[in-house]
């Protein structure tokens, strides 16, 4: 018995491959050197050829000199202990405190102890020789915001530390991103653990007078 054929639409028209000469399908080509990138990424490219062809000052290229993996974990472990309370926290808060007083009571508040953040209040908490630990992000951009920032530090003799990432600072206190924090008060039990930290870093970052002498090429 024949094999029958398979109805054929009328509406829909039949496009075979032509494998002779000149026939094939155009084979697939580099098209990168015509897509339009987006503008940051332009930017970026360009940034990154300037860096290499420019001379950059020794308060610039600082920033290239970072804690390691280790350090930074300690930072940020030791900074975690006192991020300040999030918006969810607070209002649980004063609910506490708003029945306390509607009870008759006196609301229970006692002081704690929480870091720093934001260009301003990292500032005059160094200038006013409060902060006992900066830690300042290597990416903050336009880096003139901060660059400015080390060499206060070791005017007042603040300890400091320059990390990779200002989202993970951002983090610490419910933001997207953080140009620098500070800590000032510090409880008992973590004031060994900070000293210790202060000792360790203090070679790399306000004892080295290379890193702050350097140019970046």
């Amino acid at each position: 018995m024949a094999p029958t054929k398979a109805a054929r639409h009328p509406l829909i028209e039949a496009t075979p491959k032509k494998v002779s000469v000149n026939g094939r399908p155009r084979t697939k080509a580099d098209l990168t050197r015509v897509v339009r990138w987006p503008k940051y990424i332009q930017v970026q490219r360009k940034r990154a050829i300037l860096l290499t062809k420019l001379k950059v000052p020794p308060a610039i290229n600082q920033f290239r000199h970072t804690a390691n993996r280790s350090q930074a974990t300690e930072a940020l472990r030791l900074l975690s202990a006192y991020r300040p309370e999030s918006a969810a926290q607070k209002k649980e808060r004063l609910a506490k405190e708003a029945e306390a007083r509607a009870a008759g009571e006196a609301p229970k508040s006692k002081k704690t102890e929480r870091l720093v953040w934001g260009l301003d209040d990292v500032t005059k908490a160094i200038e006013n020789k409060k902060a006992q630990l900066v830690v300042i992000p290597h990416d903050v951009d336009p880096v003139e915001l901060v660059c400015w920032l080390p060499a206060l530090c070791r005017k007042m003799n603040v300890p400091y530390c320059i990390i990779k990432g200002k989202q993970r600072l951002g983090a610490l206190v419910h933001q997207k991103t953080c140009t620098a924090v500070a800590l000032t008060d510090v409880r008992t039990e973590h004031k060994a653990q900070l000293e210790t930290f202060c000792r360790v870093i203090a070679p790399e970052f306000i004892d080295n007078n290379d890193v702050r002498r350097r140019w970046g090429n």
